[in-house]
Formats: C-alpha cells, structure tokens, sequence
C-alpha cells in the first residue's frame, strides 16, 4: 500500500474505551432525543408543504434590492437564499421559499394564491426579472412524502439487519443496526439543533449515511471473524481489538478522502446544497466513531459464538482426546 495514515505495529486497546464511548453516545442521543422533542425539525418545502420559485437577478438590481422587497411580503416562514448557476454562462439566482399560509381544505388554495400574489409581486417590481421555475407541494403531498422518507429509513435498517444477520451471525446484526440507529438519531439530533432544513434531500444523505456505515461496519466485522478463526485461543476483547487496528489505515483513508469531497460541496456547492452536504459530513464522522465503538461494543457485550475445539486446544488439558 503505497499510502499509510496508521503504522502496520498500531495496538491501540479500543475495547478499553468501550464504557467511555457508551457514555458519549448515551449523551449524545439523549441530547438528540430532547432537541427533537422541544425543537423539532425544521421541515422544507417537501416535508411542510410550500413553494419555491427560482428567479434570476436582473441588471442594475442588486440581491439585496430583491431580498428587501421580499421580505416585505405577507407569505408565510418565507427564506431567501441567493446562489450561483453552474455551466458555461453562469447566472446568479434567488431561490424564494415560502410555506402553505393557512390548513385545511384552504390550504390547496391559499398556497396557489400566495404563489401568484408573489410572482406578480416581483414581476411588477422588477420589469426585467425572469422566473426561471416555480414548483408547490400541497400539504397533503407533503404529509405523505414525509411519512414515505421516514419509513424508507425504517426499511433500510430492518434490511441491514437481516443482511447482517444472513451474512453474520444474530449477535453481528444486533450490533451493526445499534449503530446504525445510533447514527441516524444523532444527525437528526443535529438537524434540530442547527436548524438547518430537513428536506428530501436530507433522506436521501441519512440513506446514504446508513450505507456508509454499513459497509464501514461490515469491513469490520468481516476482518473480526476472520481473526476468530486464526486466535481461537485469544479472548474476543482482544480480537476485535486486532480487527480494528488492522482496519484502521483502510477506515482513515476511505473516511479522509470522503470528507474532502463533502467539504468541497459544502462550500462550493451553494445553499441548496449544504442541508445534504452538512448531514453527509456529520454522518460520515459520526459513522465512523460508531463502527470503531458502537457496534464493536455491543458485540464484544453480547458475546458470539466461538468456533468448537478439540479438547487439545483447550489451555491446560491433560491427556488423550479419545
């Protein structure tokens, strides 16, 4: 391997930290648990219904000109984010986002006419302006899109465990999908914290972040049964701790090159972008801690199974095995 961030001699005791990582955990989920209760998610426009127009900046018209003006308008939770177009000829836009004003059987309708009363609004005030989309999701729609993103994580972490469970043993399953559950309330906890908008896009990173970690925690778990079967003597706190030290240069290197490409999104990519990239980046980190401590230690606390020895491989056996 031509690139090494961990010596090959590296013993770090990883299972000696165990009860402290369960500490931190316990801590950062109970604190994720009460931001979601007392704050909650500050859903987007796919999740609480709204709509989003996308507009250019016209010539001799400055972005703070347009955000004045629309904050001047009676719409509803209305956010303004200004971004950059991608492409040969770039173009500035404004991203306007604001959601349903009223509930009920009202609210197709109140959100159509809020919709038409802003885009008069800015075409009237800025002659030149060009509305390049306008797209609404009724509050029906957006209930449903909702309960569709939620259960789609739900799904994914039963199909984690029965993969785990098919290609592992019950013990390996029980710990890779604590670690996934693990990752996937604390980046919420996160989102509810920082207020960063839970949208579509944010299902799509926490999906990504379970895949992530999965295939971070089956490395893991696929070295720490291999080492089973080599030091049948060894105890399990020992073993895995060989398996993750011996996992610890790929598990850097594939986590170090992932963060650059996020961080890059993250400050390049523009506002639209940075709900997905903030949760990519939370979870790649909060992933990697867990398939170092979390799903190791509830293994190492369960137990698993050992292969059957011979009474000779037995330490301090005396006599004949017939």
């Amino acid at each position: 391997m031509l690139l090494k961030l961990v010596p090959e001699d590296t013993h770090v005791g990883f299972m000696k930290y165990r009860f402290v990582a369960f500490i931190l955990s316990v801590i950062m989920i109970i604190a994720s648990i009460a931001a979601l209760a007392t704050r909650g998610l500050h859903l987007g426009v796919d999740f609480a219904g709204g709509t989003v127009i996308e507009t250019t900046v016209p010539d001799g018209v400055s972005t703070q000109d347009i955000r004045d003006f629309v904050g001047t308008l009676d719409v509803a939770d209305l956010n303004v984010t200004d971004a950059v177009g991608t492409g040969a000829n770039p173009v500035q836009v404004f991203v306007i986002k604001f959601k349903t004003p009223e509930s009920g059987e009202a609210a197709e309708a109140g959100q159509q006419a809020a919709t038409d009363m802003v885009r008069a609004a800015l075409t009237e005030n800025f002659p030149t302006i060009e509305i390049r989309s306008s797209s609404t999701v009724g509050p029906k729609v957006s209930g449903e899109l909702f309960s569709a993103g939620i259960t789609a994580l739900g799904v994914a972490l039963v199909l984690m465990l029965a993969y785990i469970w098919f290609r592992f043993e019950w013990q390996f399953s029980v710990g890779a999908v604590a670690a996934l559950t693990h990752d996937v309330i604390i980046t919420m906890g996160m989102f509810a914290v920082t207020r960063l908008e839970f949208d579509l896009t944010t299902i799509a990173a926490l999906l990504t972040i379970i895949g992530y970690s999965m295939n971070d925690t089956v490395v893991v778990f696929d070295r720490v049964r291999e080492e089973m079967r080599k030091y049948k003597k060894m105890p399990l706190g020992e073993v895995i701790d060989l398996a993750l030290n011996g996992t610890l240069s790929r598990t850097m290197l594939t986590s170090g090159t992932t963060l650059l490409a996020l961080l890059a999104i993250f400050f390049l990519g523009g506002p639209v972008l940075r709900g997905m990239s903030s949760a990519l980046i939370f979870g790649v980190v909060i992933g990697t801690y867990s398939s170092i401590f979390v799903a190791s230690s509830i293994l190492m606390t369960i137990g698993v199974a050992r292969e059957k020895r011979s009474l000779e491989d037995v330490p301090g056996f005396q006599g004949t095995s017939s």
